[in-house]
């Protein structure tokens, strides 16, 4: 039943580190990135007391503007900044480019989402003792909502699994890619069947690990 699928062994595990590859440099870059801007999102919006609606209205708008983009259409309208960044636009690496940029936005969002998830009182608290912005958003807010934000790490990994399947549009590699190349153009069903078991496979995976630590984390 699977006899395409032995010969190409070699490259399906190449296929899926470039995956692996691709979907932890967008990751990473989106918490570091998004994490800065969720706060921003929360901290300025109305209800807050340290709101700003100019600066709460242009990020949001910012982010609802690069939310709006399909990630196709992204994927291919940042091909001129990738090659500009890179000095090429083939390769894991340089799909992480715009996956990356979409991470930061998306994880912003989720962030901001869960922020709004903690008790208004808890940060009333800390900032009558006198605690800072630094202090509120660290002492408080992050360690309130830390199960939540496993959550949105894990919500924002399984999403990009998925987004890297599309990397193969401008290539970018990965098991997106192997499956079109040789499931779907050589009609050889037995290898897409196979690659859509080890996309099931790895995005169970990272479910289930990031269930178990939101749940440890989680005192309530």
């Amino acid at each position: 039943m699977f006899e395409n699928v032995i010969p190409l062994l070699p490259e399906i595990g190449i296929a899926l580190w470039q995956t692996l590859l691709m979907v932890t440099i967008a990751v990473g870059f989106g918490v570091l990135g998004g994490t800065p801007l969720g706060i921003v999102l929360f901290m300025t919006n109305n209800g807050q007391t340290r709101k700003q609606a100019l600066l709460s209205s242009v990020t949001n708008g910012i982010v609802n503007i690069v939310r709006s983009f399909p990630f196709i259409i992204l994927l291919v309208a940042l091909i001129p900044f990738t090659r500009l960044l890179l000095g090429t636009t083939i390769g894991p690496i340089a799909a992480a480019v715009p996956m990356s940029i979409a991470a930061i936005f998306y994880f912003a969002r989720l962030l901001e989402q869960t922020l709004r998830d903690v008790p208004k009182g808890v940060m009333e608290a800390a900032e009558a003792m006198g605690a800072s912005t630094f202090q509120t958003v660290w002492k408080v807010l992050f360690v309130e909502a830390r199960a939540g934000i496993v959550l949105n790490i894990t919500v924002l990994t399984v999403s990009f699994i998925s987004y890297s399947s599309m990397a193969g549009v401008v290539g970018g590699g990965g098991i997106g890619d192997l499956a079109i190349r040789f499931g779907y153009y050589r009609f050889q069903t037995d290898v897409m069947v196979s690659m859509i078991i080890l996309l099931i496979v790895l995005v169970q995976l990272v479910q289930f690990i990031g269930n178990k630590i939101a749940l440890y984390l989680d005192k309530r």
